[in-house]
C-alpha cells in the first residue's frame, strides 16, 4: 500500500532563492539530522534529471545501500528524488518550491511504500514519526539559515580545521548562504584549497591574497590522556599554528577583513560557580596557559589592522561527535550520570549557534577581541545529566566517580571535566546575536530527534 506523507513550510525569500539554497553544495550536509546514521558514498553533482547521491544508511540496526536519482528538475519550482534502491519498496520525495504571501514556501511530498507488504505494515507509525522529526529538523534549519544570511554579502572566506566537526558544520553553513569556502589543507591542495604545513611554518600566501575573512578552527584534539608529548602538540598546534597564519595575513597585499580564531573556555581555568564574561581574568592550568598564548599569538594580525576575534567555545553539543557524541553510548543504556561531584558548570553551546555564532563574528564590524561562544544558561554536570537522560527517556544518575577519571586521563579529567567554569556570552549578546537553542533541553531534542512543537 502507497503512503504519503507532506510537510508545508514559509519563508521570506524569494522562490528563486529558497530554490538556490538546495542547489549549493552544503544543503544536503544541512538538511541530515546529527542523529541519523547516513554516509554519504556518492553525493550527486548538481539537483539536475540523471543525476545520482548513494548512501549508506541504517534500518533497525541492519546497515543497507541507498540510491537515489534526481528527476523532473524545474529550475526555481521543482525536483524529485526517486529511490533506484534501498530501504523501501517504493520511495519518491518531491521538493516544490511556491510563492506564498510571505515570501515563498517549500512543499516536501513523498510518496513511499514499505517493504515486506502486510509485516512491513508493522513499522508504519515508526517510519511516521521519523519522517515527522526528519522534516521537523530540516525545516527549522532551513528557516533559520535563510534567515541568518538575510542581508549579508557574499563572502570568500578561508578556514583551518574544514573537516572537523565545528569546520564542517560552518563550511556547509557558509556555502548554502552563497559564501564562497577555502580550506586550508595540509595535503596537496585541489581547486580552491590553501596549502599550508604548520608543523613545518610553511603556509601559501599568493593563495590567501583576496580573501575576505579567515576562520582559523585548527589544533591537535585535546581528548585523551596529557603526555608530555600530547601537551606539546596541543600547544604547538594552537598558538604556532595561529602565528605562522596571523603572520601570513598581516603581510599581505590583500589583506582580509576578519581573522576569527577559535579558542576556548579552558581560557578561565576552574573558577567554581563564579559568574564569568569576556572581562573575566584567565585562570590557572595547562588549558588557561594554552588559551592566553593561543590568542596572543594573532596580534601580527591585529597590529596591521586587520580586525581580530578571538572566539572561546564552550563544549560544543552535536549528535554527530564531540563530547555529546561521546555521552550517548552510556545514556542510551541508562548508565549515565553527573560527572565527579556533579556541582561544577559546564558551559555549552548546540552545534548550530557555534556556527551562528562565527558567521556574527565574520559579518559584524562591531565584534572583536574575546567573544564567549556559550548558551546564556550554564547548567551543573548534574543538571546536564539529568536533562540528557529526560531527553533520551533513560535514568541518569550513576555518577562517574572524580578518582575513577583521574586514573583514566590523569590532568585532563581535571581540566576537562571536572573544571567548573560558569561562563556567559555577554558580549555576543550585546552585539545582537539571536540564540537558536538558548534552553539545553531544546538544544538536546534538536540533535537528538526528540523536538516538541515550537512555543507560539
Amino acid at each position: 500500500m502507497s503512503r504519503i506523507f507532506e510537510r508545508r513550510v514559509t519563508t521570506r525569500v524569494s522562490p528563486a532563492e529558497l530554490f538556490a539554497w538546495h542547489e549549493r553544495s552544503g544543503a544536503f550536509q544541512r538538511l541530515t539530522p546529527p542523529w541519523a546514521p547516513v554516509e554519504v558514498i556518492e553525493h550527486p553533482v548538481n539537483l539536475r534529471d540523471g543525476a545520482i547521491a548513494r548512501l549508506k544508511v541504517s534500518a533497525a540496526g541492519i546497515p543497507l545501500r541507498w540510491t537515489l536519482e534526481h528527476r523532473d528538475y524545474i529550475p526555481h519550482t521543482r525536483f524529485r528524488d526517486v529511490q533506484l534502491s534501498g530501504p523501501f519498496a517504493a520511495y519518491a520525495h518531491t521538493h516544490r518550491v511556491e510563492p506564498d504571501p510571505a515570501g515563498s514556501a517549500l512543499v516536501d511530498h513523498i510518496e513511499y511504500r514499505l517493504p515486506f507488504g502486510p509485516l512491513g505494515a508493522i513499522a508504519a507509525p515508526f517510519v511516521a514519526a521519523q519522517f515527522d522529526q526528519l522534516f521537523t529538523y530540516r525545516h527549522r534549519i532551513m528557516t533559520d539559515d535563510l534567515k541568518a544570511h538575510a542581508g549579508t554579502a557574499p563572502l570568500t572566506v578561508a578556514i583551518s580545521g574544514a573537516s572537523g566537526l565545528v569546520g564542517q558544520a560552518l563550511s556547509a553553513f557558509l556555502t548554502t548562504g552563497g559564501h564562497t569556502v577555502r580550506p586550508l589543507v595540509r595535503r596537496a591542495p585541489e581547486d580552491g584549497e590553501i596549502r599550508w604545513d604548520p608543523g613545518g611554518g610553511e603556509i601559501d600566501r599568493a593563495a590567501l591574497e583576496g580573501v575576505d575573512a579567515v576562520v582559523h578552527l585548527a589544533g591537535e584534539p585535546i581528548v585523551g590522556r596529557w603526555t608530555d608529548a600530547k601537551k606539546s602538540r596541543i600547544y604547538d598546534s594552537r598558538v604556532d599554528g595561529t602565528r605562522l597564519l596571523a603572520s601570513a595575513l598581516a603581510e599581505l597585499d590583500e589583506k582580509p577583513r576578519v581573522l576569527v580564531c577559535a579558542s576556548a573556555v579552558g581560557f578561565y581555568g576552574d573558577r567554581g560557580d563564579a559568574v564569568l564574561t569576556e572581562a573575566s581574568s584567565s585562570g590557572d592550568g595547562f588549558l588557561a596557559e594554552v588559551c592566553r598564548d593561543w590568542e596572543a599569538a594573532c596580534a601580527p594580525a591585529s597590529a596591521a589592522g586587520i580586525r581580530v576575534v578571538n572566539a572561546r567555545l564552550g563544549i560544543v553539543l552535536s549528535a554527530a561527535g564531540g563530547a555529546l557524541g561521546q555521552m550517548l553510548t552510556p545514556f542510551k543504556l541508562g548508565l549515565g550520570g553527573p560527572v565527579g561531584s556533579g556541582d561544577q558548570y559546564w558551559s555549552w553551546i548546540a552545534i548550530d549557534d557555534v556556527v551562528g555564532g562565527l558567521h556574527h563574528a565574520l559579518v559584524t564590524d562591531e565584534v572583536s577581541g574575546p567573544l564567549n561562544l556559550t548558551a546564556p544558561e550554564p547548567v551543573t554536570s548534574r543538571a546536564f545529566a539529568k536533562t540528557l537522560g529526560r531527553v533520551l527517556g533513560r535514568p541518569a544518575f550513576l555518577p562517574a566517580p572524580a578518582f575513577a577519571l583521574r586514573l583514566a586521563l590523569g590532568e585532563a579529567a581535571d581540566e576537562m571535566l571536572l573544571a567548573g567554569q560558569r561562563v556567559l556570552p555577554e558580549a555576543l549578546r550585546a552585539s545582537g546575536y539571536g540564540f537558536r537553542h538558548a534552553e539545553l533541553e531544546e538544544a538536546l531534542r534538536m540533535q537528538l530527534g526528540k523536538m516538541q512543537p515550537r512555543k507560539t
